[in-house]
């Protein structure tokens, strides 16, 4: 779920964040463990991980990669953001490029004017632009942020790949099956009632199935249609997708294979701040979000192991944090001061991990889907016709 957080900051400024947490309280701990004063927490509406403006979504990554290309060909930042508000013609956008040029010209730094605009520019992009800002190296920060996007896109676009032709069956086989069930075996209980003779049991099974369909169609339809009603509603529920989750993460391999989803897109963003010149507290507190919420218990208490002065391998590690090729990566990243490069390199060596094994996992599954599919409408099929061919056979 995503809550808008109105806190206060060192200094004094009011400012609002956007956050992903489970529930208001969550919400509250996050914009806690970045050093804000909450004063209210309330949901936010819209989509998408950058969130909605008007409706339209801000798109932050295009927009990054022309103020990228500006600023490399010589042009100063605000003649870059000038040229980009004149060349949009989608409202929403040019009401946040102007903003963000007006508060440019009264000598607000690039970040705090990023700041005001939470649900176009999510508190991760602050944060690296506020970064460069201290180095003076915001072309390099942008060139990191596009890089990031774009890996943790083509991860999600192979996994969504990966499941579209299983879900593909598995939609067109639930059609045809309760086709079968719910129109034609029915008619066909009729005939068989007007025969009569001695059918086999599943056969039989089968026959009192269509007449029970027959009798009570409308209540049938009123029950599936309340229960898929009840589907949306509890899946719009605050923290149920997260309990769904859990359940899928019981499997064993499932399970694993998730927990390794989680700890990459942790390890990538983690890693990409720390590059950036973010301490490694406030970067663990800002990435909380990404891991869910057993997870993030285990990372509140590594951060206070790290206040404490344990290695970060070693806090991480604690608490089931790490890998073994994550915790061999983050100790060489402890004695050669490289960190951040450590955690992108083993956010890198695990997604290939994970496409190798969705790869593996789908040239697996799906036969094994076709296969139980076909059994499941060829079974209905044989039942209903068994038979006619019995009949057919003793007329010879």
């Amino acid at each position: 779920m995503r809550y808008r957080v109105k806190a206060v900051k060192s200094g004094g400024a009011v400012v609002s964040l956007v956050l992903d947490a489970r529930d208001d309280r969550d919400a509250n701990q996050q914009a806690q463990a970045q050093g804000y004063v909450v004063l209210a927490v309330r949901r936010a509406g819209g989509l998408g991980t950058f969130g909605t403006l008007g409706g339209a979504r801000f798109p932050l990554v295009l927009f990054t990669q022309e103020l990228l290309a500006l600023l490399r060909s010589g042009i100063s930042l605000v003649e870059a953001i000038e040229t980009l508000n004149e060349k949009e013609s989608r409202v929403a956008t040019v009401q946040v490029l102007s903003g963000l040029l007006a508060r440019l010209r009264e000598g607000q730094s690039l970040s705090s004017a990023l700041q005001t605009f939470p649900d176009a520019f999510p508190g991760l992009y602050v944060a690296t632009v506020r970064a460069s800002e201290r180095t003076g190296s915001l072309p390099e920060a942008l060139a990191r942020y596009i890089a990031y996007q774009t890996q943790l896109d083509a991860v999600k676009k192979h996994l969504v790949s990966a499941s579209i032709y299983p879900a593909i069956l598995v939609g067109v086989g639930g059609v045809v099956t309760l086709f079968l069930l719910g129109y034609v075996v029915p008619r066909f209980s009729h005939i068989y009632a007007d025969i009569g003779g001695d059918l086999p049991w599943l056969t039989r099974m089968l026959m009192a199935w269509g007449g029970f369909v027959e009798a009570r169609g409308g209540m049938i339809l009123a029950a599936i249609a309340a229960a898929i009603a009840g589907a949306v509603l509890w899946l719009r529920q605050p923290g149920a997708r997260q309990r769904l989750a859990r359940l899928f993460m019981r499997f064993p391999a499932i399970g694993e294979r998730a927990r390794v989803y989680q700890l990459t897109r942790f390890y990538r963003t983690v890693g990409m701040l720390l590059t950036g010149g973010t301490p490694i507290v406030q970067a663990l507190g800002m990435v909380s979000g990404l891991l869910d919420q057993a997870l993030r218990g285990n990372l509140d208490v590594a951060v206070r192991h790290i206040r404490e002065g344990r290695p970060i391998s070693a806090a991480l590690d604690g608490q089931g944090l790490t890998t073994p090729v994550a915790l061999r990566m983050l100790r060489v990243g402890e004695r050669t001061g490289m960190m951040g490069d450590m955690m992108e390199r083993t956010a890198a060596f695990h997604e290939e991990e994970l496409s190798r094994w969705v790869e593996r996992f789908t040239r697996t599954f799906e036969p094994l889907l076709m296969v139980v599919i076909g059994v499941v409408i060829g079974g209905i099929v044989l039942l209903m016709y068994f038979p006619i061919f019995e009949l057919a056979g003793s007329i010879h």
